[in-house]
């Protein structure tokens, strides 16, 4: 059902996908939006090695939760900063992708824990994290994503 990379040479392990997918702190969420146009949208991510899933927060409307409470397939998309050899225009990057179904998370205290390690990703600022869980987090709405399929490269752009 799911393809696998066409260049087996520049193929990631299935631990170098998890690498990235922790190191990465954003990506591109693409959904079956509205009248079945594909809606890709950057958002932030906590990958749980505990249960394999990517985290995500939200508000508890817009129009990438209608897509998902209407389709719950979806595929995330992260790729690296990439490097360039000196003295050339090339770029070499990795990317992953995975593809899965959205489960929203019912459970707040489990919603807020994983907001919670979201944050971290982005600061070690206990206290900016706690005061924006208690100021905001009767308001968010958090959704895993389940992978199905896992798939990463590298790429040469030369």
């Amino acid at each position: 059902m799911f393809r696998e990379v066409a260049r087996k040479k520049q193929a990631l392990t299935r631990d170098e996908c998890i690498a990235l997918l922790k190191s990465e702190k954003r990506g591109v969420l693409s959904v079956i939006g509205d009248d079945g146009y594909p809606y890709g949208l950057p958002i932030n991510h906590y990958y749980n090695e505990e249960d394999g899933r990517l985290y995500f927060h939200s508000g508890k409307a817009g129009h990438k939760i209608d897509a998902l409470r209407k389709c719950g397939k979806a595929s995330f998309c992260v790729i690296d900063g990439g490097s360039r050899k000196v003295g050339s225009w090339a770029l070499d990057f990795r990317s992953v992708i995975v593809f899965g179904t959205v489960g929203f998370i019912e459970d707040h205290e489990t919603a807020l824990e994983m907001s919670r390690r979201l944050s971290y990703k982005f600061t070690d600022d206990s206290e900016y994290i706690e005061d924006e869980i208690t100021r905001f987090g009767a308001g968010i709405l958090v959704f895993a994503l389940i992978p199905e399929h896992i798939t990463g490269k590298r790429v040469n752009e030369a």
